[in-house]
């Protein structure tokens, strides 16, 4: 699939808003980083534990700045555009923090933060010139907006002919009955009309919700009917998928009133996303939520796949001539973290970074050859499990400690949010291919876990967030800029 098409007006905006970055970091540089995951893949615990970790100088011994003793600092900073909202970290930290710790809720909006970090850097000129600093800007925005992306390179009717195969799948038959039901009633060359539009967009609605309830991402989009914000009950979400009809359309059916509302969405909301903060990205983190898929099955770990396919197919990849930076950016590199990497053993986590591999094998392959240097890995930005063994038939098996979430239940136990227990995660299989086969289950017990009840803290009394490999991650992603 190719890069989503922009317009002249779109470059033009894209390298305005370049230069406007370019001229308020004139004497800071600034690096955009792209915090991307779809939904549930962790993304707002990444951000709160990157800038918590930044702050107050966590326990990062794989940041080379920090291990070096070259990084100094961070503060908070203002964002430059003042129309996006403030990233929540003081709240998202209270609730990691608190006297009953919780989750945070997950990203339903866009927002926005900056955060300054001050270093010396390693070159022989840098005792000349004092401290450096660096401006790290986050935008972080729901994963259903992601899969919106490649919607940019689609006609109505290539939409509807996808979304309608994947509709009529075997697997989808209980999710998707209602709505094709409501399609089946409803004739594309009547003339248009908003009653029969709001039904059948209701019904789809319902569709994407249960089939996300399910795992389903790729069969989602378009996101915003699932996280509509402002956009609730506007004409443009009140569209559906629909047949095309064997004779030309006729301009007043309800096929081109739907086809129109489709395009309509693409202009006034997904390209807008695209232009302003997509397309201006230095550096990304693609956040995966692997076991999640590996524990629905093959057709779930196969849908994972062609959802992380089509969104790296959008994004603006490969190295950035210096001298056209302040006009066009490009990632330069790409992070794949199969996050949650706390719910497994430590012994299977090189089976977790060579699954995610395979399933991010094709957009990887993509991006090397467009100049992006790519790598993977196993993360926990906060860690919820300890670690430990336990002895079962005679045999010693790797175990996770922790306290499963109130309402999880496995093997028909159920848990209350309060009881901490040993578990044996199971073994990820050598093989990646065989995920995709139906005939191989994995054995997988897979539970969420409430955040750490019992945190340390460091000498200055600031609060420590466990975590696993995130200093090895933050130091590929913004390393090189603090050299």
């Amino acid at each position: 699939m190719p890069q989503p098409p922009t317009t002249i007006a779109d470059e033009l905006g894209i390298a305005l808003s370049n230069l406007a970055d370019a001229a308020t970091g004139a004497f800071t540089p600034t690096l955009r980083l792209g915090v991307t995951g779809l939904s549930r893949a962790g993304k707002t615990i990444f951000i709160t534990a990157l800038v918590h970790n930044l702050l107050t100088g966590g326990r990062m011994p794989g940041f080379a700045a920090m291990a070096e003793g070259r990084f100094i600092g961070a503060r908070l900073a203002d964002y430059p555009d003042a129309t996006i909202p403030r990233f929540a970290y003081e709240q998202h930290l209270e609730s990691l923090t608190g006297k009953h710790p919780v989750w945070p809720e997950g990203t339903r909006r866009i927002s926005q933060l900056r955060i300054v970090l001050k270093f010396q850097s390693r070159h022989w000129y840098a005792g000349l010139r004092g401290p450096s600093t660096l401006n790290l800007d986050i935008v972080d925005y729901p994963g259903e907006w992601l899969l919106d992306l490649p919607l940019l390179g689609m006609s109505f009717a290539d939409w509807s002919a996808e979304a309608l195969e994947r509709a009529r799948r075997p697997g989808s038959g209980k999710e998707a009955a209602p709505f094709l039901a409501e399609l089946a009633a409803v004739d594309p060359r009547k003339d248009a009309s908003d009653p029969d539009a709001e039904r059948l967009a209701a019904a789809f609605t319902d569709y994407l919700r249960r089939s996300r309830e399910h795992g389903a991402l790729s069969t989602l989009p378009p996101g915003r009917f699932l996280l509509p914000g402002d956009l609730e009950g506007s004409p443009a979400l009140t569209f559906a998928p629909l047949t095309a009809p064997a004779q030309p359309v006729r301009s007043g059916s309800l096929y081109a009133m739907l086809e129109h509302r489709f395009e309509a969405y693409k202009a006034q909301v997904v390209r807008p996303f695209f232009r302003d903060h997509f397309a201006r990205l230095d550096r990304q983190i693609v956040l995966v939520d692997t076991l999640r898929a590996l524990n629905a099955g093959p057709a779930a770990v196969a849908d994972l796949e062609t959802a992380l396919t089509s969104v790296l197919a959008c994004f603006r990849q490969g190295e950035t001539n210096p001298l056209l930076r302040p006009f066009a950016r490009r990632i330069d590199r790409i992070l794949f973290a199969a996050t949650k990497a706390d719910h497994v053993h430590h012994s299977s986590h090189d089976r977790l970074e060579t699954i995610l591999n395979r399933l991010v094998a094709n957009a990887s392959k993509r991006a090397r050859f467009a100049g992006t240097e790519t790598r993977s890995i196993a993360l926990a930005g906060i860690r919820a499990t300890q670690e430990g063994t336990i002895s079962e038939g005679g045999q010693t098996l790797n175990t996770i400690i922790g306290t499963p979430l109130q309402g999880e239940s496995l093997d028909g136990t159920s848990y209350d949010g309060k009881t901490e227990i040993a578990l044996f995660p199971g073994d990820l299989p050598d093989r990646p291919d065989s995920l995709f086969e139906d005939g191989n289950p994995v054995a997988l017990n897979f539970l969420r876990f409430a955040p750490p009840q019992k945190l340390d803290r460091n000498a200055s009394g600031d609060i420590v967030l466990p975590h696993i490999r995130f200093d090895r991650a933050l130091d590929y992603l913004v390393g090189d800029w603090l050299a």
